[in-house]
């Protein structure tokens, strides 16, 4: 497993692979996401922290994901529609990925090394965030109950 979040790569919702080198300079947020969750509505602001500070180096990579009570079912083109026609998401999504367990995406598998959480390297439920740094240091773990805007003043130090 790469030691950086720099080294990984995805495949966007589109289909397209994404290095994460992209990325450098800028701070991150990734969360895990959900089209039928309780939290769902958190895509409104993760999308309005986005539009108000992308201008200074914000980047939010959203990570679809049905290991928590089949809340994302759909496939991966309804999954783009519903971010879209329901909350606006103009940030990057990702294809679904497994956030916990043998299949895990090496960068949730990265991210939980680095900031374990309360359930010991475990990612509880959907939209767990978390925020990377300009250098692609893993600085905070964000619960699921965490509203977005409640983030802000932490992001806002990192930029």
């Amino acid at each position: 497993m790469t030691a950086h979040f720099y080294g990984f790569k995805a495949r966007s919702l589109q289909g397209g692979e994404i290095d994460f080198s992209a990325y450098q300079g800028q701070v991150v947020v990734v969360v895990n996401t959900a089209s039928k969750c309780g939290f769902t509505p958190q895509y409104e602001g993760l999308e309005k922290l986005y539009a108000q500070y992308k201008e200074r180096g914000l980047v939010i990579l959203g990570f679809p994901c049905n290991q928590f009570g089949n809340q994302e079912p759909g496939s991966e083109g309804e999954i783009q529609e519903g971010c879209l026609v329901n909350y606006g998401v103009t940030f990057p999504m990702f294809g679904k990925v497994d956030v916990n367990g043998s299949d895990a995406h090496p960068v949730f598998q990265f991210l939980k090394k680095k900031l374990p959480g309360l359930l010991g390297g475990k990612i509880k439920w959907n939209f767990t965030k978390f925020l990377i740094d300009r250098d692609g240091n893993p600085v905070k773990r964000f619960a699921p109950v965490t509203k977005p805007a409640k983030m802000e003043k932490e992001i806002l130090k990192w930029l």
